[in-house]
């Protein structure tokens, strides 16, 4: 696998060894050895699926306090946009972003460390996407901002007429809002 570090702290695409044959192809998605060394010990407890349609855009979402969660993300079938907002009060790249196309074609993994917001758009027909956790969901602890929040200015490369969003996706927080993400 290669490990490729972006501008934010943590936040790491993941490129497995794609091996094809006239059968189709083989790939490791996971193997805890190899990310170890590359700096992500997680123990994930859960796994999440998702199927949605062009110009779905869920997120920004995270979970804070005790139930905060590192994700490693992947687009089984299609082609998102996946998108991490550094939300950590005491880091250098708090309030940027990444993004970062994950496909099945391509067959990337996005991993991202508590305190971080995550969304994604999709660009295809249809995408189904999973996502490990290492922490279970708690509803309490959710927490979110606007994915066309004016202090990111996110492209989500879906134009406005065709963005389709949740009600909990049009959360009005801000930055200031931001909260703790310590365990």
């Amino acid at each position: 696998m290669n490990f490729i570090k972006t501008p934010i702290e943590g936040v790491i695409i993941v490129e497995p060894r794609v091996f094809n044959d006239p059968r189709g192809y083989f790939f490791e998605s996971y193997n805890a050895k190899e990310f170890k060394a590359n700096g992500i010990d997680c123990d994930f407890v859960q796994d999440n699926q998702s199927k949605s349609s062009y110009g779905v855009i869920r997120g920004l979402h995270c979970q804070s306090g005790e139930y905060c969660q590192a994700k490693l993300v992947r687009a089984l079938v299609g082609k998102v946009l996946d998108v991490v907002v550094d939300i950590r009060k005491n880091s250098p790249t708090f309030g940027q972003h990444v993004a970062v196309e994950l496909s099945d074609e391509n067959q990337r993994q996005l991993f991202m460390p508590h305190g971080c917001l995550h969304g994604f758009s999709v660009l295809s027909e249809t995408a189904i996407f999973a996502y490990k956790v290492d922490n279970f969901y708690n509803k309490e602890s959710e927490w979110g901002m606007r994915y066309d929040a004016p202090e990111f200015n996110i492209d989500w490369k879906i134009p406005a007429d065709k963005v389709l969003t949740s009600e909990k996706d049009r959360i009005a927080h801000s930055l200031k809002d931001v909260p703790d993400f310590s365990l």
